[in-house]
């Protein structure tokens, strides 16, 4: 999917739906079928210096919830045990920790993050959120354990999810 450039209403929704002012943005990785951002791309190092492995940054407040919720309830075992079990998903979260880091450094190689992608990929699931951004970003397929936890979170892309409650 092809990462769109933040318009100043797009950097206005993305502070409203995270509650803080944005930092670094390359472009939108991943919108909403209503338009509205999903998905920041995020500068490798941000200004300041500091080292950002989140390459792919969920921004949406609705899927941010549904996701959080799967995290309260422990899904990550879930997942981590069908990842250890299955020979073919574990190589997709290796090619897809592989595409994260070679996307990132293309951008900008930064030393400390030399091996690191997001939501632990290759080998753990440690993050619902940056691996549900993943999967937006890169669409259906890319990252199925990203792909999993959308669908277990009930969240369907070709579904408008901004008016629903996140409380």
């Amino acid at each position: 999917m092809p990462i769109t450039q933040a318009t100043e209403a797009d950097l206005q929704e993305m502070q409203a739906q995270l509650g803080r002012p944005m930092r670094d943005v390359l472009g939108i990785a991943a919108r909403c079928v209503c338009g509205k951002p999903m998905v920041v791309q995020t500068s490798p190092r941000l200004a300041h210096g500091e080292p950002f492995p989140t390459f792919y940054y969920l921004t949406h407040p609705a899927t941010s919830a549904a996701l959080s919720g799967l995290e309260a309830e422990g899904f990550m075992v879930t997942l981590a045990e069908r990842l250890a079990e299955d020979k073919a998903l574990a190589e997709n979260y290796k090619q897809a920790h592989e595409s994260y880091i070679e996307e990132r450094e293309a951008i900008e190689f930064v030393e400390e993050l030399a091996g690191i992608s997001a939501g632990g990929m290759p080998t753990r699931v440690k993050c619902l959120h940056a691996l549900a951004a993943h999967s937006l970003a890169k669409g259906p397929g890319f990252n199925l354990i990203g792909d999993l936890s959308l669908e277990a979170a009930g969240i369907d892309a070709n579904k408008c999810r901004c008016k629903v409650s996140t409380q």
